[in-house]
């Protein structure tokens, strides 16, 4: 283990390295089944057992009702742009079956890159109007770019739209919505539509496990890829109101847009995540990971230990800044507090930065090729030791290369 390097990297990311030990014996002999869980079959008792398992440890951790439904997937996020389109238009047939296609209104906040691509993806779908409830763009120094969460004031709902969605987290950007209710960052809840069947959809690929999710049984749809925080690359997971798993095919009788088999919430509901050969390995090491949080603490651990991470992050940035180093993406209330973004002030110094913090065994800090500068993405398997050993080189870097004084 001493060889391994500090993964800072968005995605897939650092995975503990007790869970990764744990998944090589897996790998060789699943649950002394003799057989690795690469080769097992999928409908295997052993496996459908294991699946089972999983999906109590989710309900456990996130406190998930028997409202809701959870399925695990594959696709990753941007294959829900379009599976939430096509499902929750489905469902709003089904309520609404005379209604034109042009009245029927998809709502998008759009905060970040991710959310960009949400919308974009609706529209290419047909079917509906596409409606920016709010653009942060609108409230940013240039009014281009993805700086920060818009306040209350900003949004605008539509009275009964098909969904309404938002990501929680857009890692390219580095803006968060808060999960407190009381931050200028946080989501108006108070704003939306007052419909005892809110269709509210949160991408959470980037924050899943990391905290409670506020007003979980308010939503419709989360989904999360698990690559960021609890598994490795290939499962992705959602949580599904009861009433939004409809009948697709019913829908489409009456003018929907006939929904892939495999992209239909019914369909992996009444086959509990079964239908095709999941993400096997996927699946297990994921649940090696949810017991091993629950070995912790569950969320409130790991909530504590994200606030401290950041906090420390936002405060050396903060300090680089009056040194005339560091430069932050993001305006300060709407930080995200899974992935600090900055640039790294004059001339070859941003590969200077990078290269030093390689040479330390620090990697995947290099920001996402669309905004550049430094990404640091503090997941779950971060520890706050490793995540200290980057504070400590910030400091040095900025001492070393500092223009300005206080």
């Amino acid at each position: 283990m001493e060889s391994r390097a500090i993964n800072f990297g968005a995605g897939p990311s650092a995975l503990p390295a007790s869970v990764l030990e744990e998944a090589t014996k897996g790998l060789l002999n699943f649950n002394g089944t003799g057989i690795g869980i690469a080769e097992i079959s999928h409908r295997s008792k052993e496996f459908t057992t294991y699946l089972q398992s999983v999906e109590q440890n989710i309900r456990k951790l996130l406190d998930v009702q028997p409202t809701h439904s959870i399925l695990f997937t594959q696709g990753g996020g941007s294959t829900q742009f379009s599976a939430v389109v096509l499902n929750m238009l489905a469902r709003h047939r089904l309520l609404h079956p005379q209604l034109k296609d042009e009245d029927r209104v998809l709502d998008y906040v759009v905060t970040g890159s991710w959310s960009k691509k949400a919308a974009e993806e609706a529209r290419r779908m047909g079917g509906s109007t596409v409606k920016i409830a709010a653009d942060s763009r609108k409230y940013s120094k240039d009014q281009k770019s993805f700086d920060n969460i818009p306040t209350a004031d900003a949004y605008s709902f539509s009275n009964d739209p098909a969904l309404i969605y938002y990501c929680a987290n857009e890692t390219v950007d580095g803006v968060e919505f808060s999960a407190e209710e009381t931050s200028p960052a946080s989501f108006p809840y108070q704003l939306l539509p007052k419909n005892a069947l809110l269709p509210l959809v949160g991408d959470y690929s980037s924050s899943f496990m990391s905290r409670p999710i506020p007003h979980l049984s308010d939503h419709a749809i989360i989904y999360a890829g698990a690559q960021k925080n609890i598994g490795p690359a290939g499962l992705t997971i959602l949580i599904v109101r009861n009433d939004c798993i409809v009948d697709v095919d019913a829908a489409a009788k009456l003018g929907a847009t006939p929904v892939p088999i495999c992209l239909s919430y019914k369909t992996l509901a009444d086959n509990n995540s079964l239908y095709n050969t999941p993400p096997v390995l996927s699946i297990y090491i994921t649940g090696l990971v949810l017991e091993y949080m629950l070995q912790l603490g569950g969320l409130d651990y790991y909530a504590g230990l994200t606030n401290r991470k950041s906090k420390k992050l936002y405060d050396v940035l903060k300090d680089g800044q009056t040194k005339g180093i560091f430069e932050g993406k993001v305006k300060e209330s709407s930080g995200s507090q899974m992935n600090v973004v900055f640039d790294v002030v004059g001339e070859g110094l941003l590969a200077k930065f990078i290269a030093g913090a390689e040479e330390r065994g620090m990697k995947g800090l290099k920001g996402h090729r669309s905004v550049g500068g430094v990404r640091v993405s503090i997941y779950n398997a971060v520890t706050e030791e490793e995540t200290d050993q980057l504070i400590s080189y910030m400091e040095q870097f900025a001492g070393r290369h500092k223009v300005n004084e206080e």
